[in-house]
């Protein structure tokens, strides 16, 4: 069989099942119910304005392409400054940006665990991090049930009285998260967490009577929550004042931040282990000065307080949604059901023909998307309805009567079947 050949019988046992990607062009004229861009940053004037400044700021024949890598021509004092700025609204000691979150979790995950150290995750965490964990020299990569703090504290048990190294402080065991998940838009109960790492493998003391760190390291990926969650958009972690419990933190820009890119948050020694040993950020050529400017813009208008009145707007919105989707009333499970939990913009219709529901709100002008396996668990298909502070409530209205029709036409199909 050549190549050609079977590339083509690989595409076509996809469209078999229904799960062959396509890309698509969004028309202008729809209303953007898909996109992550949670604060509508990317339409706002605000940010346009600031941003075309900071462009306009550069001096004559300033370089927009970094053209290579940060350890070669790729960095700046304007990236450096860029870090310390993030670092700081963030209270973190340092961070090392990368070219995006998928980079930033690849080169972490492959290059951050030593040899035979352990790897505890949640079941659901992105793609990114799977990659960087197959990737790693970890000895053991084990997941626990989605966001279940009594099934990390099972695993993570197991392990102190299997493992001696484990037990005794002498191998590395890190806890991998996310702070608010993508597919169901569920945050992550950290906190419970941290009270389970804390209880079943509690800091030891240390010769001189002071306790040591412990051997059991947080990585959180904030990349939804970053903009949207926390004090002026810094993210759950610092709404729940756990940044020194975490050893890594993961803030992207490409969603609520209208920009490219992401940042790791750590210790120094850690930043330049990384700078060291991270693949994905050694032989890759570094954000241009555009990119930074787009940042700094971003971190700049959540730093001044900004975007406050755009987290509010974006509540109102999930709540009149979530209330709008209540009055709906109830559905056959087997036809329709939303999850949704609260505070989050992201909402779940479940429908076991996502993609029939789908086509009926994009043939209204709604961009949503059904989501299907093996992005989401068999069984757990999905339309993903993303909320926006740009979204208004005619908008939801419509959305929603869209939805109630299309479901009214289902039941009308039922009842004509069984005549």
């Amino acid at each position: 069989m050549t190549l050609h050949t079977s590339l083509r019988a690989a595409l076509h046992r996809r469209k078999s099942k229904q799960s062959l990607r396509r890309l698509t062009l969004i028309p202008e004229s729809s209303t953007d119910f898909s996109s992550n861009d949670f604060l509508s940053l990317s339409t706002s004037p605000l940010f346009r304005t600031r941003y075309t400044s900071h462009l306009h700021q550069a001096p004559p024949f300033y370089p927009f392409a970094s053209g290579g890598s940060r350890l070669l021509t790729g960095n700046s004092p304007y990236a450096e400054a860029l870090e310390d700025f993030i670092a700081d609204f963030h209270n973190a000691p340092s961070g090392l940006l990368f070219n995006s979150g998928f980079d930033a979790n690849v080169g972490v995950l492959s290059c951050i665990p030593q040899p035979g150290d352990v790897i505890i995750h949640d079941e659901y965490i992105h793609a990114s991090a799977h990659e960087g964990m197959r990737l790693s020299r970890a000895g053991k990569k084990i997941p626990f049930k989605h966001s279940c703090p009594e099934s990390l504290e099972e695993v993570l048990k197991r392990e102190v009285e299997s493992d001696e190294m484990v037990r005794k402080g002498e191998r590395n065991v890190f806890v991998v998260i996310e702070s608010i998940y993508s597919m169901d838009g569920d945050i992550a109960p950290i906190r419970e967490f941290v009270d389970v790492v804390e209880r079943v493998l509690p800091p030891a003391p240390s010769s001189n009577g002071t306790a040591s760190a412990g051997n059991v390291y947080f990585i959180v990926d904030e990349a939804h929550a970053t903009g949207a969650f926390g004090p002026r958009g810094a993210g759950v972690v610092q709404e729940l004042g756990l940044e020194e419990k975490m050893f890594i933190r993961v803030h992207t820009f490409g969603k609520a931040l209208a920009s490219h890119g992401a940042i790791v948050l750590c210790c120094p020694d850690t930043r330049e282990y990384l700078i060291n040993y991270a693949r994905s950020l050694i032989y890759t050529t570094a954000l241009g000065f555009p990119f930074l400017a787009s940042i700094r813009t971003a971190y700049e208008l959540l730093s001044e307080g900004e975007t406050e009145e755009l987290q509010r707007n974006l509540q109102h919105l999930i709540q009149y949604l979530g209330s709008r989707l209540d009055s709906l009333g109830s559905w056959d499970p087997a036809i329709f059901e939303v999850d949704h939990f609260p505070r989050s913009p992201i909402f779940s219709l479940r429908s076991p023909v996502p993609r029939q529901l789908a086509a009926a709100c994009q043939r209204k002008g709604f961009v949503v998307h059904p989501i299907m396996s093996p992005t989401v668990p068999e069984g757990k298909e999905r339309v993903r309805v993303c909320l926006h502070a740009g979204n208004t409530v005619e908008e939801i209205d419509g959305l929603v009567e869209t939805i109630l029709d299309w479901l009214n036409g289902r039941e009308s199909e039922k009842r004509v079947a069984r005549l």
